[in-house]
């Protein structure tokens, strides 16, 4: 996955309440065998009439924000199915931060595992940055990720976000390559726990062995 260590770019407001996944990838376009064409779909009801046209109040239309990289969204943002497609729309779409001040858990989980920041702020941060975004002209914002921090001219704020998911953007790893990178210490626990239960060492190869008799 690719790295980022800080984000400077276009946000784009979007101060939709439970905004679930099915809005962010509606169904129809779940039909393909890979990922590709997802941007396609991504808002699809919001950004476009029932005839296709394009809808002039919705925020991706409006001019300047065609260059969004970054979606300040509204609490509990990724909730509903779990469909790993909204991540990967909204990445195909341009999106690589979401800051919101909460999240549907497995869409959160989805974020991490595919490179998409998803940074969390308290509800009272969330409306600040509304306010400084407003409903005008397309407005930038800098996200640190090391720092954990969100910045516009005059302004400064934070984003939690744990060590492991803040090691992961960083470094561009996904859930198996954090794993992996534990992979000694996850051997030193494996034989110290084979040393004081040695009853124990190799079970589930014996019992696999055991069912194939």
């Amino acid at each position: 996955m690719q790295k980022l260590t800080v984000l400077t770019a276009v946000a784009a407001p979007l101060p939709i309440d439970n905004c679930d996944t099915d809005q962010i990838m509606p169904k129809q376009f779940l039909r393909g065998i890979d990922k590709a064409g997802l941007d396609k779909g991504t808002f699809y009801n919001l950004r476009f009439n029932p005839d296709g046209t394009r809808k002039a109040d919705c925020v991706f239309n409006r001019p300047g924000f065609e260059r969004t990289c970054i979606l300040v969204a509204g609490p509990n943002f990724g909730c509903g199915s779990s469909r790993e497609h909204a991540v990967w729309g909204l990445m195909q779409f341009g999106v690589r931060a979401v800051i919101a001040s909460g999240f549907g858990e497995i869409f959160y989980s989805n974020c991490f595992n595919n490179g998409l920041l998803a940074a969390k702020v308290t509800p009272e941060v969330s409306a600040e940055i509304f306010d400084y975004l407003g409903a005008g002209e397309a407005k930038e914002l800098s996200l640190d990720v090391a720092e954990g921090t969100i910045s516009a001219p005059g302004h400064r704020w934070t984003f939690s976000i744990a060590e492991r998911h803040r090691r992961m953007i960083l470094e561009g790893l996904d859930m198996l390559e954090s794993t992996l990178e534990e992979l000694p210490e996850i051997e030193r626990f494996r034989s110290e726990h084979e040393r004081r239960f040695p009853w124990m060492a190799g079970l589930a190869g014996k019992r696999a062995r055991e069912l194939q008799k």
